[in-house]
């Protein structure tokens, strides 16, 4: 096997490690000290195609592979981890499942602009809502429920240990619907911030 990288991927690693020193270093500590959200280091990786690193570019990403997608995390969580998670998650967590799970219609409302970060010119990214108070490595035993009132459901329940969760703009909510069938009966949700719930 060749495990040499590709000129693309030593690319990918080289911006990456050149955006976090350059971008993420100054200010790391004040930011983490403060708890501040790094929404100028975020909105420049999706500047940078970073944001949806292996979504496919008809849905607005780079179409990468792993490695590179990796490699990228790898520099950027040497400097800055809360930079790095916030990336993480918007791409791992948030596209990867509207990529592989949604709707044509669901893709190009959301997973387009969360690939590309940004939305009308201002930052777009996803928040998951798995884990809840007595929910944490054992996701299914969640309480929270999605009720079905025919053209809407109504989502009940606490969810805790968001990332990205004050700055999102889409979260994917896991709520049972069923509770008869278990963690079978466990769904997820597409919520927009600027929805009727947020009202």
């Amino acid at each position: 096997m060749n495990f040499q990288l590709t000129e693309e991927q030593l690319a990918v690693r080289q911006a990456a490690r050149d955006f976090a020193q350059q971008e993420c270093l100054p200010g790391v500590i004040e930011r983490d000290d403060k708890m501040i959200f790094p929404k100028e280091q975020v909105s420049q990786l999706a500047d940078l195609g970073f944001m949806g690193m292996m979504v496919k570019p008809e849905y607005g990403g780079s179409g990468m592979d792993t490695v590179s997608y990796v490699l990228a995390m790898e520099e950027i969580s040497k400097i800055d981890a809360s930079v790095s998670v916030c990336m993480s998650v918007n791409n791992s967590l948030v596209c990867y499942g509207l990529q592989e799970y949604c709707t044509e219609e669901q893709k190009q409302q959301y997973l387009v602009p969360l690939a590309q970060g940004k939305k009308d010119g201002e930052l777009y990214i996803g928040a998951f809502l798995l884990s809840e108070p007595e929910a944490g490595s054992d996701a299914t035993s969640q309480r929270t429920t999605a009720i079905d009132m025919g053209d809407h459901y109504i989502l009940n329940g606490i969810k805790n240990w968001i990332t990205n969760g004050s700055s999102a703009s889409v979260y994917l909510v896991m709520a049972q619907t069923d509770a008869s069938k278990g963690s079978k009966g466990i769904n997820a949700f597409i919520v927009e911030k600027t929805g009727p719930a947020y009202q």
